[in-house]
């Protein structure tokens, strides 16, 4: 409800660690990756978000007296490093993926490289935004995806898990597809379309339909889209709202952007018949809008079965990603700072889960791309400073199934980096773009994926590898152990 200080969003062990790291001088520079390790809702990829809050977030880091005094209240802390953290902020750097970019499982969404205190504080804050956007980000690309070029709203906002969910929410739509948004403040803060039409309390306040539809279309003529479902879609609704379109038509009002909104009943037989009423009447290009509980799955059941739909607000089951709720980012230390070596030492969390393995190492991505069709081939990470010359053939392997390889014939190939960095030692070098820029972004990048991937239901799976070097560090790990 006001601006707060996101410091102390953190789970308790962080600050015990930190004062732990303190007291035993261990501040050595160490490297963190933030990264997940299944796509959502089974999708073929997932859909970067999240980044600018990440920024505004390490931005604004600071223990203020109230937090101060809150964790001296707590019994854990002593004064030696409670005056440690009045001074705390943070001055290492940072490199992330941009939003509107296609990830995958196990890549480097942001990469933290500082002191140990001060990665190992931003651990919590930063998943919390990162697997939020990124999921409902997803989720609205599988949503807009499947309505195939028609124009989705999200209506998601009385759903949402508290104001934050709806109002960031809304901007992770926004970024995956969504062509507005319901929700006013994220409209305003995020200087996103916003749109909506009535409530069936509307009509139900009026005594009867047709003045309910006539005293709207009188207020807004160019946004005259009327709810038909309050009594009876067919024989009130549709014919109230084309006896309102025909007096709007004979006073001279020029249509545009109108038409009705369904929200229950048989979407496909109430569509196709309300069409049919339109066209008759001579509204062919009033817009049919659908909402009522859809999710990805039923608008393409309703495209199948030849609805007449052709915009559609989406709100529960998007704004809460219903079927995969949670995204399952991590956040893993991956090397330590070494002075007598000079250089990062690689570290690796290992587990009997094979999918919990980490990749070692201070890394970035390489996406590969497949000239001159500029289409995604795999993804290539590898040790940050590698360096590959596009011109010499180049030979890629799974790193579980090792033997599957596939060699890419120099010059048939591209490559581009997928970190960028952000903060150099605590300064933030990064702009970031408009949520309209970011959301035009995502749209070209997944122009550079090949609809095999976006299927779905049992899409592709991409082909993410390990470079040379990096498999052999791993594989040397996992054998000392």
């Amino acid at each position: 409800m006001e601006k707060r200080n996101l410091t102390l969003l953190t789970d308790l062990y962080e600050l015990t660690m930190m004062q732990g790291y303190f007291h035993k001088e261990m501040n050595q520079t160490v490297v963190f990756d933030a990264f997940y390790r299944k796509n959502p809702s089974g999708n073929g990829f997932a859909v970067c978000a999240g980044l600018e809050q990440v920024i505004d977030y390490i931005n604004n880091l600071n223990f203020d007296n109230e937090a101060i005094d809150y964790l001296r209240s707590t019994g854990l802390f002593d004064e030696e490093f409670l005056r440690y953290l009045r001074g705390f902020h943070f001055s290492g750097d940072i490199y992330a993926v941009p939003e509107g970019n296609i990830v995958f499982p196990k890549e480097p969404l942001i990469k933290v490289v500082a002191p140990i205190m001060e990665a190992q504080l931003v651990e919590s804050a930063m998943l919390n935004i990162l697997n939020h956007q990124c999921l409902i980000a997803t989720k609205a690309y599988r949503v807009t995806h499947a309505a195939a070029g028609d124009p989705v709203m999200e209506f998601g906002l009385r759903r949402a898990q508290g104001p934050d969910a709806g109002i960031y929410g809304a901007r992770a739509a926004m970024i995956g597809g969504c062509s507005s948004t319901s929700n006013v403040l994220a409209g305003q803060t995020f200087d996103v379309p916003v749109s909506g039409t009535h409530a069936h309390s509307w009509i139900m306040s009026f005594p009867d339909e047709l003045s309910a539809f006539r005293t709207y279309a009188s207020m807004y003529p160019n946004a005259c889209t009327l709810l038909v479902d309050t009594y009876d879609t067919l024989r009130s609704g549709v014919p109230n709202a084309i006896k309102v379109f025909t007096e709007m038509r004979e006073s001279g009002v020029e249509l545009k952007h109108y038409g009705i909104r369904l929200d229950s009943g048989d979407l496909a037989y109430l569509s196709k018949r309300a069409r049919v009423m339109l066209d008759e009447a001579g509204f062919e290009d009033a817009v049919i809008t659908a909402s009522s509980d859809l999710d990805e799955d039923l608008i393409t059941s309703l495209k199948n079965q030849g609805a007449k739909i052709g915009a559609w607000g989406v709100g529960t089951n998007l704004i809460t990603s219903k079927d995969c709720p949670s995204f399952g980012g991590v956040y893993k230390l991956t090397a330590i700072w070494d002075d007598e070596v000079g250089g990062f030492i690689p570290k690796i969390k290992l587990s009997e889960n094979t999918e919990k393995i980490t990749n070692p190492g201070n890394k970035t991505t390489f996406r590969i791309y497949e000239e001159p069709a500029h289409k995604m081939v795999a993804d290539l990470i590898c040790l940050a400073g590698e360096t590959f010359d596009t011109t010499q053939d180049l030979t890629i392997f799974d790193p579980i199934e090792t033997w599957k390889r596939t060699t890419l014939e120099g010059g048939t190939y591209s490559m581009e980096e997928q970190l960028v960095k952000v903060f150099d030692h605590g300064q933030c070098i990064y702009h970031s773009p408009s949520v309209m820029e970011i959301r035009r972004h995502f749209f070209e990048e997944l122009d550079k994926q090949w609809d095999e991937s976006k299927r779905l239901i049992n899409p592709h799976r991409a082909h993410i590898d390990l470079s040379d070097r990096l498999f052999n560090i791993k594989r040397e790990l996992m054998n000392r152990r």
